[in-house]
């Protein structure tokens, strides 16, 4: 009997991963590719959508030829992605209509500002569950209207599609201009400030105010179920999952109860709880959001807490201050010191997300003396991560009610055991990584094997979860409130920064 495998792609901020992963979760064969990064003018960030599909084109082979298999080796594919990326292309050409702006981007503060007056957080938190932010999509959309002469009325005549990056993927798998699917998933749309987070259907009210037109937007399927078969790359092969990445990651982390939670710590750094069938509004600066939606079965919700800067700002402190020439070496750096020095940086270089969402925030490093080394700079690095986490997990613990026990962990910041600790010393509970890491490729394939058969049930899923990795707290509660309390009043001095610039300046 020839193995069969569960295929994922996951299109991430910085890369594009393809893995076969076996029955029992075990990764057998990988391919990857980075993309380029634009960054046009300060606060815009952009990526290549065409680009990103090239590179979905050469990995997928080399994937299979990696794992010494064809095409018919695959049971199904799932597909994870970085959320809120908005791309546009032409229905008929199928190119894209500029490059397609990043979740991080911040161009459109100008009209999220306004929003915040007219009609205010109440109006989109009761009908999406997200606040106004330059993060989601609709934004993006607005703004791409505004600035791209005659785009506006190409959308309303149906020339145009919108997407986040796993619409433009199975669109494109699927046959593009002859034929292809036009889809997302709840996860995905529901990022968009789009779509009515109870009924999971576009919004006639948001789509009114943010002037969409409806036939700009693709069609809502469930999380898992077969969508149709790839005509590219994988002829035949069904696709049968798409995922928000850290909505991956949680299934992955196979926290399918209550009060589950994982963080997944890359570029941004991103906390899920489970609430279960139970849609919780957050009134603590959260995000309600959807956590899965299996075909047949009831949406299961979660609280989210977004970090936009973690990962990233280990890049920023080896690629713009050259502190470091690999990511790897701040953990031996910051261990040259046995604290921060009375040093804290607060890296609100997009502004702050979860639970402040303060565009107007920027970047401050404080507590500099002349005692301070790179060694307490690179401590700093890694705490900032540790002290976001724990206001993320403050908030989540009021407004779900429950306490959290213990914290699964993924992503490629886990390898970092210094910043492990601090985690767990931080937050007062155990801090757990899985033995598979690649949890968001993971929670695809888990999505689209189920799909299919391929696995039973979620527990069958459990049972393939075991423990790598885990760090119990060791700091004393004296320290860690002295710690908290510096860390929140470094982060009072990063507010209030942006201002209009007056005109001839």
């Amino acid at each position: 009997m020839v193995d069969r495998y569960v295929m994922s792609i996951d299109q991430g901020t910085t890369s594009t991963r393809c893995i076969l992963f076996d029955h029992s979760g075990r990764l057998c064969a990988v391919s990857q590719r980075e993309h380029q990064q634009y960054f046009p003018r300060p606060g815009w960030v952009e990526h290549d959508a065409v680009e990103i599909w090239r590179n979905v084109q050469r990995i997928v082979p080399e994937a299979l030829r990696n794992a010494g298999v064809d095409a018919g080796a695959v049971a199904a594919i799932g597909i994870a992605n970085q959320r809120e990326t908005t791309v546009l292309w032409d229905r008929r050409t199928g190119a894209p209509l500029g490059r397609a702006i990043v979740w991080q981007d911040t161009r459109t503060a100008p009209l999220v500002d306004a929003l915040r007056d007219r009609p205010g957080d109440e109006f989109f938190l009761d009908r999406c569950g997200l606040p106004a932010s330059t993060y989601f999509s609709a934004p993006k959309i607005r703004w791409l209207f505004e600035h791209t002469e005659g785009l506006e009325e190409r959308a309303r005549n149906g020339d145009v599609l919108f997407g986040t990056m796993e619409s433009w993927l199975i669109w494109n798998l699927t046959g593009g201009t002859d034929g292809g699917l036009h889809i997302t998933d709840p996860t995905n749309a529901g990022r968009t400030m789009l779509v009515n987070i109870r009924t999971l259907t576009w919004d006639p009210e948001l789509l009114d105010f943010f002037g969409v037109p409806r036939a700009l937007l693709p069609e809502i399927r469930s999380s898992a179920e077969s969508y149709g078969e790839a005509r590219a790359l994988l002829p035949g092969v069904r696709i049968t999952a798409a995922l928000g990445d850290q909505q991956a990651a949680l299934f992955g982390q196979t926290c399918f109860s209550p009060g589950e939670a994982k963080c997944t710590y890359g570029t941004g750094s991103f906390l899920l709880m489970n609430t279960g069938t139970e849609l919780v509004r957050s009134r603590n600066g959260l995000l309600t959001t959807v956590a899965y939606k299996i075909a047949g079965e009831p949406t299961v919700y979660a609280l989210e807490g977004p970090m936009a800067v973690t990962g990233s700002l280990v890049q920023w402190f080896r690629d713009r201050l050259g502190m470091i020439s690999t990511a790897p070496e701040i953990e031996t750096l910051a261990r040259t010191v046995e604290d921060n020095g009375g040093c804290y940086i607060v890296p609100a270089f997009s502004g702050l997300f979860a639970p402040h969402w303060r565009s107007d925030a920027r970047g401050v490093v404080v507590g500099l003396t002349s005692y301070i080394t790179r060694g307490h700079l690179a401590r700093a690095v890694l705490e900032a991560t540790a002290w976001q986490t724990r206001e993320v997990v403050d908030a989540m613990n009021a407004d779900s009610g429950l306490a959290l026990r213990q914290l699964k962990v993924d992503g490629g910041m886990t390898s970092d055991h210094l910043l492990m600790q601090m985690l767990a010393d931080v937050l007062d509970v155990p801090v757990v990584r899985p033995l598979v890491s690649e949890t968001v490729s993971l929670g695809a394939a888990y999505a689209a094997g189920l799909a299919v058969g391929y696995w039973a049930d979620l527990e069958v899923l459990r049972r393939n979860w075991h423990r790598a990795g885990q760090w119990i707290p060791q700091m004393s509660p004296e320290r860690r409130a002295w710690e908290y309390e510096s860390w929140q009043r470094a982060v009072e001095r990063s507010l209030d920064w942006v201002r209009p610039r007056p005109d001839g300046v």
